[in-house]
């Protein structure tokens, strides 16, 4: 007779959770889809670009072959994290079931995109430990607030000047840049195509090129 696994020191919430683990090696699935799994996370200022290059990535690696996919956030906004509002802490709530999603996909072989505003250290931090480091590569947007306010692709910057937006990042919400991101692309410099060609080739490197050099498990 099978015993029971005696699961008291567990979180009451996970007690009774057995995850099955896949029979498919990840080497397989490298071999499969010719590259390693990973989340490139573009974080910055709403107005910076970020859902453009993550796009213009996305049509650069299918280009060439490659599976992947985009998390962005007002799409993620419209589904997965309808119920969440804009304060910090659900911010902070939004960036964890991103994480949580990208690791999943990760899991699965995909590289991911994710394209979100993310304006705290710690939550993006976090989302770090979630993917896990050697999956994560941080990619700041480094536009300038002043220029991100002239942009105002969408008129949000006006809106939340107005009062009509609460919480807005920039206006009455914080944003702290990361201080050694994987890589910073200012695009107030460079026109968004030579960004991501820039962040393109630094993907190739990272999850690309190294297939070919990868052994059999």
């Amino acid at each position: 007779m099978t015993e029971l696994i005696d699961q008291s020191h567990r979180d009451p919430k996970s007690r009774y959770l057995f995850p099955q683990p896949s029979l498919v090696d990840p080497h397989e699935r490298i071999r499969l889809l010719g590259q390693l799994p990973g989340t490139v996370w573009l974080t910055g200022y709403s107005g910076s670009g970020k859902s453009t290059i993550a796009y213009g990535l996305e049509q650069r690696l299918t280009n060439t072959h490659q599976a992947v996919a985009v998390l962005d956030g007002d799409t993620i906004r419209m589904g997965l994290s309808s119920d969440l509002g804009f304060s910090l802490a659900d911010r902070s709530e939004n960036i964890r079931r991103v994480a949580e999603v990208a690791k999943l996909m990760n899991t699965a072989g995909l590289i991911v995109i994710v394209a979100l505003i993310s304006p705290l250290a710690a939550d993006r931090e976090h989302a770090k430990q979630i993917i896990g480091p050697d999956y994560y590569i941080e990619v700041f947007v480094d536009t300038p607030l002043e220029i991100c306010r002239k942009r105002d692709p969408k008129g949000l910057y006006k809106q939340a000047q107005a009062g009509l937006i609460a919480d807005f990042t920039g206006v009455s919400s914080p944003y702290e840049a990361p201080r050694h991101p994987d890589v910073r692309l200012c695009t107030s410099i460079y026109e968004p195509n030579l960004a991501i060609a820039a962040l393109f080739h630094e993907v190739k490197t990272r999850l690309l090129d190294p297939v070919q050099t990868i052994s059999e498990p």
